[in-house]
């Protein structure tokens, strides 16, 4: 398949660079999303014992449930259900796997038109779960079973390649990159030309350095800094820098204290050019994206009293 040529880059009127998307308009599900002016907050739910962050909280399928339905309710764009960390750990089956998060899919497909996403790197999830009503397959293994994207392909779901070493749930000590920022581009361009191949087409394509991913703090930071040039690829970049540890890190905070910083890393990333966001705290991420939209000049406030009530001092 011939590589489409991505556009030159424009500069929004608010100074910040616009990424050089191949096709800014999205009909992902039942939504639409204009990704030259508009960000997604993707929620995240873990049916997992052993997730980074919540460490099982979510891991019974009723919390798992509730707490999907709610991140929708509460304006999360897509919710992104896994059931199986990308840490090293023991090999959970794909029957196991499908038992994790199939039924949750299934939920939250008849209760919400929310985008919903699954992050599997095998084939035979990916095909029951876009059967059962997932919108997006979220590969942090970077296409390490390229069948994977057949199965994207034969459907209309939107695949996500992620930047990572690894093979799945496999250890990668020290990692080093002469150039981190430029290796991930170079990465994810010959992993996206893996998937046009496979007949995934341009408008169902998103990418993600993969923050922490086999990188270090230092990695990952410039990764943030950098981030235009991923974006520059021309395809909608998922940053996913919630609770993190170079966030955890950087600033000497404990999981449960890394919100502020989580923010912060999430901004950055969308004035660099990230159009997804990845993050925990639903609520706080929302308001945090949607300000970032009205001071671009990309939305209205949603009310407008302030210095115009003719009583004002």
């Amino acid at each position: 398949m011939a590589e489409a040529a991505a556009p030159s880059p424009a500069a929004d009127p608010a100074g910040f660079a616009v990424p050089p998307l191949l096709v800014p308009r999205r009909r992902i599900g039942s939504r639409t999303f204009d990704f030259s002016h508009q960000v997604a907050v993707m929620a995240i739910v873990n049916r997992t014992p052993d997730s980074f962050f919540d460490r099982g909280a979510t891991f019974a399928l009723d919390r798992a449930v509730e707490a999907a339905v709610d991140a929708a309710e509460a304006g999360a764009d897509w919710v992104d259900i896994g059931g199986v960390p990308f840490a090293p750990g023991p090999e959970l089956s794909a029957s196991d796997e499908l038992d994790r998060v199939l039924p949750v899919v299934e939920a939250l497909a008849s209760r919400s038109d929310v985008v919903i996403s699954v992050d599997t790197f095998r084939p035979e999830v990916a095909e029951r779960v876009i059967a059962a009503g997932a919108h997006v397959v979220n590969d942090t293994t970077g296409l390490h079973d390229p069948r994977l994207a057949d199965v994207v392909a034969d459907s209309e779901a939107t695949l996500v390649v992620t930047h990572s070493l690894a093979a799945p749930r496999r250890p990668h000590p020290r990692p080093h990159y002469g150039d981190v920022v430029t290796e991930v581009v170079e990465f994810l361009a010959r992993r996206v030309d893996v998937a046009r191949a496979h007949g995934v087409p341009d408008d169902r394509l998103v990418v993600d350095p993969g923050h922490d991913l086999n990188k270090t703090t230092r990695h990952s930071l410039e990764l943030t800094r950098r981030l235009s040039e991923v974006a520059a690829l021309g395809h909608p970049t998922l940053a996913a820098v919630s609770n993190k540890d170079f966030v955890g890190e950087s600033l000497g905070r404990d999981k449960p204290d890394r919100l502020a910083g989580s923010l912060a890393a999430a901004t950055v990333s969308v004035l660099q050019g990230a159009r997804i966001v990845r993050m925990h705290d639903v609520r706080a991420s929302v308001d945090a994206v949607r300000m970032i939209e009205a001071i671009l000049g990309w939305r209205d406030p949603l009310v407008e009293r302030h210095n115009l009530d003719e009583d004002a001092s």
